[in-house]
């Protein structure tokens, strides 16, 4: 069994955000794989089902982006998995807009989601899948950048990425990161 968590802020304010592709890429994962995000608990909207042939539980943390260990590792502990049963997608703001980059540890690259879970974690060890979002123009604040919708224009990019990011993480599932990185990377 796998855990896959979208990081992303919840709430509409962030529905659809830059932030927020973790939570695009697990909706699509849900809707590719017929899983309902239907149970409540353990501080978020999850479900369980199977990705190709993998038992896999997907979550949306209902915490905000730098509180995601808090529901991160109450789903792992209930579900009796250690770090490396976790993948997370998130965005990243030093990638090309639809770049993808799988990692099978490292820091946190600035990414506050993923420093939260370093620390709730106690290690670096755990998959992630990052979303390119690229930089913002300049005179715009990164954090205005990255709470703000895409542009119509991005409409296009952002599903392929998503489709692509989704993709990414089955061949994590079934292959393994080494693998997955070999393809994706």
């Amino acid at each position: 069994m796998r855990l896959v968590v979208g990081l992303g802020n919840p709430g509409p304010d962030y529905e659809g955000t830059r932030h927020n592709i973790g939570f695009l890429v697990v909706d699509r994962l849900a809707r590719q794989y017929r899983i309902a995000l239907k149970h409540r608990g353990f501080l978020a909207h999850w479900g369980r089902g199977k990705a190709g042939g993998t038992e896999v539980v997907l979550a949306k943390p209902q915490t905000f982006m730098n509180r995601s260990d808090l529901a991160v590792c109450s789903l792992l502990k209930e579900l009796r998995l250690g770090p490396t049963g976790l993948v997370v997608v998130h965005d990243d703001l030093d990638l090309e807009p639809g770049r993808l980059r799988i990692r099978p540890y490292g820091g946190s690259g600035g990414h506050r989601g993923v420093l939260s879970l370093i620390e709730g974690l106690g290690t670096d060890e755990f998959v992630r899948v990052r979303v390119g979002i690229g930089r913002p123009p300049p005179g715009i604040d990164p954090i205005d950048y990255v709470l703000a919708g895409y542009a119509d224009s991005e409409a296009e990019q952002v599903a392929a990425a998503i489709q692509h990011a989704a993709a990414a993480i089955v061949a994590v599932i079934e292959e393994g990161a080494e693998a997955a990185m070999n393809r994706y990377n």
